[in-house]
């Protein structure tokens, strides 16, 4: 699909950098999350958005869960001239729900641009002292496996067919003329230092940052450019004094050491991906980046 340069508005010439695009973007289930900011970021880029949620997950954390209609009512209210939302309340844990929610998205416009894997579920972890196999599975499923079956579809409506690759086998490429699809996956900072009570979190955000080379180079056969980001600390609500369950005098003392005395916005994120997703981002592909003001530094 072409990429507009820009897009008549009745105030003039506004630059509507996905315009014409569609993108599916899961995890939207409350405004302070990053799975919010980047629905929002991209439809005011102009593209059309469906959102996943799963408001239970939010429900049983500290922070609480928003009112999903409003939500999606303020989503339509930012989105682009021409540009529409789609929303389903999806449980990615199924084994089928992944690519159900592929296909539902592609059903709003017709096709689908962008994938966004931003889902996560957080919570009931614990040392490797307090790992199940059921805590390890719940992990493993929304965080990980949902989000390969939903590249897999994802590539599936780009051209992608099943195969009998074998270890090491590299398919020919031709050359294209620019991506035709983008996908981003979300990991977490466990390669920045240990995460303790967060093994199985941890774990399966591991998987998917030690896998995006691979994953990645599979997809650019079809034209579609996989980038991993790693948002850093991102103040989504858990670091807030009302809507925590730790202790916040540590980490305040550390954040007022670092370069710019605070945690990262669900917009710091938001940015990078809708600049990844967009022409300007093309010829990043199969990277593992890091958005996070230097915290890890310190």
């Amino acid at each position: 699909m072409a990429w507009p340069s820009a897009c008549g508005t009745l105030t003039g010439m506004t630059h509507l950098p996905l315009a014409g695009q569609t993108a599916l973007v899961t995890g939207v289930s409350r405004r302070r999350g990053i799975g919010f900011a980047v629905a929002s970021r991209l439809l005011r880029d102009g593209a059309s958005v469906f959102v996943q949620h799963h408001r239970p997950h939010d429900v049983d954390q500290p922070w609480g869960g928003d009112d999903i209609d409003a939500l999606v009512r303020e989503l339509r209210g930012l989105a682009a001239p021409g540009a529409m939302v789609g929303e389903a309340a999806v449980d990615l844990r199924e084994p089928d729900a992944p690519a159900a929610l592929v296909a539902r998205a592609a059903d709003l416009t017709g096709g689908l641009d962008i994938l966004v894997c931003n889902q996560a579920k957080s919570g009931d972890d614990g040392s490797i002292h307090d790992m199940t196999a059921e805590r390890l599975g719940a992990m493993w499923e929304t965080n990980t496996r949902a989000t390969l079956l939903m590249t897999t579809a994802f590539a599936a409506l780009h051209g992608g067919a099943a195969g009998a690759a074998r270890p090491g086998d590299r398919s020919e490429l031709t050359p294209l003329a620019g991506p035709t699809g983008r996908v981003i996956w979300m990991t977490s900072g466990q390669g920045d230092g240990p995460m303790p009570g967060e093994v199985a979190y941890a774990a399966s955000k591991a998987a998917l940052s030690g896998v995006t080379a691979t994953v990645a180079a599979e997809l650019l056969g079809l034209g579609i450019v996989l980038n991993t980001v790693n948002p850093g600390p991102v103040n989504t609500g858990y670091l807030d004094s009302d809507s925590t369950d730790r202790d916040l005098g540590p980490l305040d003392e550390w954040r007022a050491r670092t370069p710019f005395g605070r945690f990262g916005e669900p917009a710091d994120p938001a940015n990078l991906i809708a600049w990844l997703v967009s022409e300007q981002g093309a010829w990043v592909a199969g990277q593992v980046l890091k958005s996070d003001g230097g915290l890890s530094l310190y």
